[in-house]
This record gives structure tokens, sequence and C-alpha cells, in this order.
């Protein structure tokens, strides 16, 4: 297991580089990449075919930085000083826990004043090159894609938001001995509360910009698809407890790899199970049962679906077609691998299910009807 990058590049090179980064976050960012360059692709072919348009919209230019802006970069440039510098005098703290150093209170002041002035300046003298006698208004055209920068922005932050309240309402007893530490932590992320918050923000900010909800949801359907088969890859390569339940059975293919099939999760991230003999660091920890790696099954599944989507996306006239369709094969995915899965129970008359089972339900339903209503209104929506 690779909890860092660091471990990665030792068991591939031999060689020891102390990184600050976790396995985890650079997939993440990874996910985001792939997911940013699939969007963008589908805003380029739905408008190059007439559905989406660009629209025009007026701006004034040659004005001067105003005093608010230059406060703004100046919080902005604190912010990023205070805690850069630090890091970077406690590098070796900062490797070992960067969670703690960039959560903390603690940073460095001449850091902060100093990166604080030096974005304040440099937002003047950017403005200050462009300063016109007299501003003007101008009308400039934006094509749809070019709302990725924005999209992704919100995305991230309240994706990130929907999934620690989700994953801190399905672990409910660890979050309540630690509400603090629970919401502040980098681990403990649940992909269907990052989904419906991140989605709900992207909806905003699409609507607002003239892009309507379905042709939004079409776009997003592959993308989404996509950036959560990287993802995975990060659960798995750190082991952040996104595994499955003990499979202690033989292996039905001699050659098929140990990983593959049942592992046990050395040097996890989340420290579940036994100590490794001999094993030095934060992350010395190995499960005493072989599990089914249930992390890289969905990476599997998961960009087979993706391209699949890939491939019929142009096929799928009827807006709003092409998300029922990603709900329900991204229901039915989640909805089997739960079945051999670690994952807190409920139980309401009788009946014993996962958070994800029941949501994952919801949504295959919820794209049925999506798909129902889309083909009944097919000419309806046509204009849409």
């Amino acid at each position: 297991m690779f909890p860092t990058v660091s471990h990665f590049l030792e068991y591939l090179l031999g060689i020891q580089v102390p990184l600050p980064f976790n396995t985890f976050g650079v997939f993440v960012a990874l996910a985001f990449i792939a997911g940013y360059w699939a969007f963008t692709q589908e805003f380029k072919r739905k408008e190059a075919l007439g559905i989406l348009h660009p629209i025009k919209k007026t701006i004034t230019v040659g004005k001067p930085a105003t005093t608010i802006e230059l406060v703004y970069n100046g919080i902005f440039g604190f912010l990023i000083g205070y805690k850069l510098v630090y890091a970077l005098l406690n590098y070796q703290l900062f490797v070992s826990d960067a969670q703690t150093v960039l959560l903390s209170l603690k940073g460095n002041i001449l850091g902060g004043l100093f990166f604080a002035g030096l974005f304040a300046y440099w937002d003047y003298k950017e403005k200050n090159a462009h300063k016109l006698p007299k501003p003007k208004t101008v009308e400039v055209v934006q094509h749809p894609y070019e709302l990725m920068g924005s999209l992704i922005v919100w995305a991230a932050v309240w994706g990130f938001l929907g999934a620690k309240i989700f994953d801190n309402l399905e672990h409910w007893d660890t979050f309540v001995k630690d509400p603090i530490g629970s919401l502040l932590s980098f681990s403990g992320l649940t992909f269907y509360g990052g989904l419906i918050c991140g989605g709900a923000a992207v909806l905003y900010i699409a609507r607002k910009n003239n892009v309507k909800v379905l042709h939004m949801l079409d776009i997003g359907g592959p993308g989404m698809m996509l950036a959560y088969s990287v993802g995975r890859i990060g659960c798995h390569m750190s082991g952040d407890g996104d595994w499955g339940i003990p499979n202690l059975n033989p292996k039905p293919l001699s050659w098929l790899p140990d990983w593959l099939w049942a592992y046990t999760y050395p040097n996890n991230v989340a420290n579940e199970g036994n100590p490794i003999a001999g094993c030095v660091g934060r992350f010395c920890n190995e499960l005493p049962q072989p599990v089914y790696p249930t992390p890289i099954y969905e990476v599997i599944v998961c960009f087979i679906l993706f391209l699949i989507l890939w491939k019929v996306r142009d096929r799928i006239k009827s807006p709003g077609t092409m998300f029922g369709v990603y709900l329900m094969l991204n229901g039915l995915e989640r909805f089997f691998v739960e079945l051999i899965r670690v994952n807190t129970k409920y139980n309401v008359a009788s009946i014993q299910f996962t958070q994800a089972e029941l949501i994952s339900s919801i949504l295959f339903l919820s794209g049925l009807a999506l798909v129902s209503y889309s083909l009944k209104n097919k000419e309806k929506l046509a204009n849409y």
C-alpha cells in the first residue's frame, strides 16, 4: 500500500523522497482533472450541435484596482504565506502530518505579511497595466465550456462538504466522539454526499449562465462516471477503509493477482488491523484477514461504464436521458458492490440496509423515472 506519494516513489525507484502529498489526495485531484476534460468535451460537442449557445456579457475594462480588491487579494495572500512559509520552515512535520499543519492555527506571521503585500501589489500592477484614461464598457462572448473554471471550484468545495456531512451521518458514533476532528479530517468521504451537494452547486452556477438543467445533467453523466473511477484508484492504493468483507475463498484463477482477489491492505491510511512487524512510522497496520478489494472492482466497472456512456452519447437525443442512464448504471454498480463491502448497517422494520444501498436504490429509480419522462416527452423536449 502507498499511503503517501513518498511510499509509492520508494517502491518504484527504491529511494525515499519526502513529499507532503497523500496518495488519496493526488487521485482526488486527478479525478477532478479527468472530470474537467470530459465535461469540457461535452460542452464543446453540444455547442457544435447547436444545443448550447454562447452568451453575450457586458463588462467594464480599464478600471484601476479598487480598495476592496486589494484587500481581498491581501487576505488571500496572507493565508497562503502564513501556511506556506510555516510548512517550509517545518518541512519534516509537514511531510509527516500535512493535515495537522494545514488545519491548525499555526503559521508564520512574516510569511503571511510578505505574501499579502505581494498579492496586493501584483493585483495593483496588473490592473494598472490595463488602466484606461476612461474605463469603457464592452460586450464579450462567453462559450459554455468557459464555465468549467467556476464549475470545478464550486463542485470541489460543495462536494467536499457534502462528502464529509454524509460520511459523518453514516459514522455517527465516531462523529459524536470527536466532532471537530471528524469534520476537519481529510479522510472519510462519502461519494454520494459529494455527488448530491457538488451536483447541486454545479446546477446552480450553470442555470445562472443560461445552461438548462437537463442539458447540464446530461453533460455531467459520463464525466462523473470517469471521475469516480479515477478517484477509487486512490481509495485502493491508500487503503482508506472502503474495502470489502473478509474473503478466505481460494482464487478462482491461479494467475489472478492476490491484490485483485483478496488483500490485507498493509500500511493502510485507516490504520486498521494488526501492527506489521518491523514497520516504523504512522502507517504500520494491515488487516488480520484478506478482504475483497472492492475499490479496484469499482475502478474497473466504472471505467467500462464510462466507455459505454461515452460511446452512446451521440445516439441519445432527448434531454435528460443520458443522465437518467448514468443514475441507473451508477445505482446498480454501487448496490451490488455493497453486498461484499464493509459498511454501517441500518435496521428499519426488520430490513437491514446501508446508506449507500438506500441512496443507490433511490438513484436507480430516479434514473428510471427520468429516462421514462424524457422518452415520453421527446418531442416536447426537442427544442428544450
